[in-house]
């Protein structure tokens, strides 16, 4: 019986692979902030502090805050009394807070200020009297987290441009529209025509809502896509940014294969791949991105190649409660 080929390989016999490394890529602004503020906490107050919900969509940042005294938990029902708790970047229903004051506990919200932008606009939409489509994925936190800003019935969700046809809103109603901050740029424009062709007298946003990370990400794709027989997307199955840049890259014509962390690249996957491309979602740290390029490295003779389409220097203050 034949013994397995290796997956790794001598120098001599490895081909080339030229990798182009997208950028930006990984970390946000907003990620870096919730993941300081949960450091920061853990610091002012001492282990254990919880955190409703993963702080970000990434197993590897999750598990590196556990290490450090961290407890993720899905509600505050399962937080005890005296222990701080932090709400996640994604952004929670007002009924959170609001059960975390009437239990007195300290909380800290790490919500990601680009959504807490939609919450006050979703705010102002309804105090003008009018009914919201919100353009999302349902189940998502941050969509939850937003209809939890309103009454029950203000706002009504829209996934597809088929859900345009169906949509049944109130009569009398004016409209407005806001997207979830993590979609699909073309899938958004999309059905944001949809809307304004059934409903020409639809209110927009003041300024986009999907963020100016997603939208870089996704641009950043697109532009090493083309010229990639592959593109590796780091990030969590359940992190929607990183989902969406799959989800580019194969509208160039690239197929995309989502991965969390290096070790799952398999050697058949580069087999007639000389150019391959990669990024990371808004919630992977730079560290999975350098451990998937040493992960290739021992299968091919690489070479990297930056592809830089956009610089970002957006900073987010930290609460005032964990730096004053």
């Amino acid at each position: 019986m034949n013994a397995p080929f290796p997956e790794t390989v001598s120098e001599t016999e490895k081909l080339p692979l030229t990798v182009l490394i997208a950028a930006p890529r990984g970390f946000c602004a907003g990620v870096d902030r919730a993941i300081e503020i949960v450091e920061r906490a853990l610091e002012r107050y001492g282990a254990p502090v919880y955190v409703r919900h993963e702080i970000v969509h990434n197993r590897y940042v999750v598990d590196g805050l556990r290490a450090k005294g961290a407890v993720f938990v899905e509600e505050l029902s399962e937080v005890p009394e005296g222990v701080p708790v932090v709400f996640s970047a994604h952004g929670v229903p007002k009924s959170v807070p609001a059960e975390a004051e009437r239990r007195e506990m300290i909380y800290v919200d790490a919500t990601c200020p680009l959504v807490s932008k939609v919450h006050r606009q979703a705010e102002r939409q309804i105090e003008a009297g009018r009914h919201i489509l919100f353009i999302g994925h349902k189940g998502h936190p941050e969509v939850i987290g937003t209809f939890g800003q309103v009454a029950e019935g203000d706002m009504t969700l829209v996934e597809t441009v088929e859900d345009v046809a169906e949509l049944q809103v109130p009569a009398g109603k004016q409209l407005s529209f806001l997207t979830q901050t993590t979609l699909s740029v073309d899938d958004t424009a999309e059905i944001i025509a949809a809307l304004t062709e059934r409903y020409p007298d639809i209110v927009a946003p003041k300024a986009e809502d999907i963020c100016y990370a997603t939208s870089n990400r996704q641009a950043a794709v697109k532009e090493i896509a083309p010229k990639a027989d592959l593109v590796l997307v780091i990030g969590a199955p359940n992190s929607s940014n990183s989902l969406r840049l799959v989800e580019v890259s194969e509208r160039c014509g690239t197929p995309a294969k989502l991965i969390q962390r290096g070790s799952e690249i398999e050697a058949g996957w580069l087999k007639g791949v000389e150019t391959l491309g990669l990024t990371a979602g808004a919630s992977a740290p730079e560290a999975l991105v350098r451990e998937v390029i040493d992960r290739l490295a021992e299968l091919r003779q690489v070479e990297e190649r930056p592809v830089v389409t956009a610089e970002e220097k957006m900073v987010f203050k930290l609460p005032r409660q964990l730096t004053e």
